[in-house]
């Protein structure tokens, strides 16, 4: 997901959110603001946002004032027409993740952020280059997850209408619903003839953390953690389980971010702090090409070799921790390439109880690599046939595997 929260992004996101809102332009062809309707207003502040935080400054090669001036040729009578005229001005940008959200939608997504939510448990998006709607990774436990969803799954329809022309609010809208209510998603998966899946909703947990010791081949204790999403609770959770794994004589740490498709940027920076002394974590860039950085301070909770897995479900915030620990010399990756989103999202609360979701930079590990659409290439590469749930980090999950092999020979080394 990628979104910077309001209430947790302390050092910086407070101030992206008051970018547009205080800058406006008259055009001959448009009413004055005092002249507007309430509608036009709304049409008028997103066009502001846009105009001033997006990050491709060609706008996708157009004017975007006579984008502006198009929009208010078009009936504006009551807030639905509104809302059709926005999202079509933001299509035009040909980019998924700059995207409005009706009043339902933007408290839908306030809530996810906070740690709860009832659906089918899928993490999705459209994929930048083909526009198809998308599984990043089913949450664990969930509906999704039973049924055998996939990272890279296209759902081409739900509830047997098409999601070709669907945002990707209004495909989530119709995923989500009261526990125990019906879903059927048409799913196509490469080498495979498509297939109808019945979903059954229900209420799914987002702990975002499972943690316990687990013994390598010569006894010693290794601690493994599983990180599911960079939600409110990550950093929290995350800090108490390395906390009580230290307690449990934990010499060596594996971080399994399989399957986490980010969230919070915040969230993610936080937890980078708990395994870091000092360095880069995240340059952020701009349409101005101003950089900006986050950086390590204080000391880390341990100083413990560290193995992280990844896999193409790892998106987002995932990534930047990935990739922050692995320049940094912290950790080595294990797994397969991550999905590769590299880009950044502001979220604004719009005067009608809308919101909007912004492009408004773009980030790079402390090396400088930008990773969106390529990802980050773990340090040992482990393709892995699909396991169940119940499999994560057993004897069939090859990747845990190499782990543990790999952090069994460092402690080997280290101790002779």
């Amino acid at each position: 997901m990628g979104f910077m929260n309001k209430q947790v992004f302390r050092c910086g996101f407070s101030l992206l959110l008051a970018f547009g809102l205080a800058f406006g332009l008259t055009f001959g062809s448009i009413p004055p603001a005092n002249a507007l309707t309430q509608q036009q207003k709304l049409v008028s502040e997103v066009w502001r946002i846009v105009n001033r935080s997006y990050l491709d400054e060609t706008f996708n090669h157009q004017n975007w004032t006579e984008v502006r001036q198009k929009a208010f040729k078009s009936p504006l009578g009551n807030d639905q027409e509104a809302y059709k005229v926005i999202q079509n001005m933001l299509k035009s940008l040909d980019d998924p993740f700059t995207r409005f959200l009706d009043p339902e939608q933007y408290r839908s997504l306030q809530v996810n952020t906070s740690g709860e939510l009832t659906g089918v448990g899928l993490q999705i998006a459209l994929n930048p280059q083909t526009g198809i709607l998308e599984v990043i990774t089913p949450i664990e436990g969930s509906p999704a997850e039973k049924a055998g969803l996939r990272p890279r799954d296209r759902i081409l329809q739900i509830e047997g209408t098409s999601t070709a022309n669907l945002t990707l609010d209004e495909a989530a809208a119709r995923m989500r619903g009261q526990a125990g209510t019906v879903v059927t998603l048409l799913i196509g998966r490469e080498g495979e003839a498509d297939k109808e899946i019945i979903l059954v909703r229900d209420r799914i947990e987002l702990n975002p953390v499972v943690a316990d010791v687990r013994l390598s081949p010569q006894g010693t204790p290794i601690g493994y953690i599983r990180l599911t999403q960079f939600n409110a609770n990550a950093p929290m959770e995350l800090a108490h389980a390395i906390h009580i794994l230290k307690q449990k004589s934990a010499a060596a740490y594996i971080l399994d971010l399989r399957n986490n498709p980010g969230g919070l940027l915040q969230a993610g920076i936080e937890v980078a702090r708990q395994w870091l002394d000092e360095g880069t974590i995240v340059y952020t860039v701009n349409r101005q090409g101003i950089q900006g950085d986050f950086e390590a301070y204080g000391q880390a909770l341990t100083e413990a070799p560290l193995v992280i897995l990844v896999n193409q479900g790892t998106a987002s915030a995932s990534e930047i921790l990935a990739g922050a620990l692995q320049d940094n010399g912290r950790a080595q990756l294990v797994g397969e390439t991550t999905f590769g989103k590299g880009l950044i999202q502001s979220l604004f609360e719009l005067s009608d109880g809308s919101g909007l979701a912004v492009t408004i930079a773009k980030y790079e590990t402390p090396n400088h690599r930008d990773i969106n659409k390529l990802g980050i290439k773990p340090d040992i590469v482990i393709p892995q046939e699909p396991i169940s749930g119940e499999q994560i980090g057993t004897a069939a999950d090859g990747q845990y595997q190499a782990a543990m092999e790999l952090l069994s020979k460092d402690l080997l080394v280290a101790g002779s």
